[in-house]
């Protein structure tokens, strides 16, 4: 277990930020390849490393980096949400509607989507829950998070093995 806390910390660190409005839109393409890093930097503080980082370790500790990101902000924002009964899809949902008509599709197409997202806020509105945003919010953290922490975990490689190893 504790071989996987650098991966837990750091993706402690990725799901907080996810939920603070600031870093949020920057989460994906910013955040999660830094604390994928910073994931490695722990990994090779808490094991005393003495030997550079393969290629696929870095993959690999990005990965599950952006995973653990993704399930931690997901549990931050279903706990906000339940408790204020409120996210962005709720606060938004007046200019998605009025961006949906700009879509170039069918009208029965525009009005199916309009419905389901009319359903998904009301749901969070009456209950500060719903299946449906928490199932689309898993997808895409899981998918863009685990692009964008194998990003980090290669970049971090080259960063940690310039700085701290001799690398030929």
């Amino acid at each position: 277990m504790k071989k996987y806390y650098p991966i837990l910390i750091a993706g402690f660190i990725g799901g907080i930020a996810s939920v603070i409005p600031i870093f949020k839109s920057l989460s994906c393409c910013l955040v999660i390849p830094i604390i994928s890093v910073l994931a490695l930097y722990f990994e090779m503080k808490s094991t005393s490393r003495n030997e550079p980082f393969k290629l696929k370790e870095g993959i690999t500790i990005g990965f599950f980096t952006g995973i653990s990101s993704a399930f931690l902000g997901l549990i931050f924002d279903v706990f906000i949400t339940l408790v204020t009964h409120s996210n962005e899809l709720v606060l938004g949902y007046p200019q998605m509607n009025e961006m949906l008509n700009t879509f170039p599709v069918d009208e029965l197409t525009k009005k199916q989507a309009s419905e389901m997202i009319k359903n998904v806020v009301q749901q969070i509105q009456n209950n500060g829950f719903s299946l449906t945003y928490v199932f689309a919010m898993l997808v895409n953290g899981l998918m863009s998070n685990s692009i964008f922490g194998i990003i980090g975990g290669i970049v971090g490689v080259r960063i940690l093995n310039n700085k701290f190893f001799e690398v030929e």
